[in-house]
């Protein structure tokens, strides 16, 4: 996420745990208007949402943006996908990435920049393998250890 951030509203935790991000990249998103005042309430979960192209346009799939209070009757499909905001020469760059071996594009996070702007940060990724998840399993807890026994001492 760039150094312009002013609010995280969502993160992707488990994305960097099952995937090896390759790359990065930062993307709008087309909203309506109750969309942008629950996210900005910070209930939006992309926990298991995802990207596809769908006719040369990319889409983010699965993000649940919930309904608020106030917009029940006039309010939005909580699951509606929402179009990225790309480039056309990000959708190819992006779209090459996705047609290598086993490389799927995840949102990491969702968050405002300094203009106000809901912003959606992608990564370019391939799944990991189960030793890989343990590996890491495992570097958590020995960090965690470290810590403890220099607490200690």
């Amino acid at each position: 996420m760039s150094a312009t951030a002013v609010k995280t509203f969502a993160l992707n935790r488990k994305a960097r745990f099952s995937y090896h991000i390759v790359d990065t990249i930062e993307s709008g998103l087309v909203l309506k208007g109750s969309e942008v005042k629950a996210i900005r309430e910070g209930k939006i979960n992309i926990a298991e949402s995802f990207v596809l192209e769908s006719k040369g346009e990319l889409f983010l799939y699965n993000a649940l943006i919930s309904l608020r209070a106030e917009s029940k009757h006039f309010g939005h499909d909580p699951l509606r996908w929402k179009k990225l905001l790309l480039h056309n020469r990000q959708i190819q760059r992006m779209r090459g990435q996705m047609q290598k071996k086993r490389m799927t594009i995840v949102p990491l996070s969702v968050y405002s920049n300094a203009s106000g702007l809901i912003k959606v940060q992608l990564g370019i990724a391939t799944g990991k393998e189960k030793a890989d998840k343990r590996q890491a399993i495992k570097e958590r807890e020995w960090s965690r250890e470290k810590q403890r026994i220099l607490r200690q001492h």
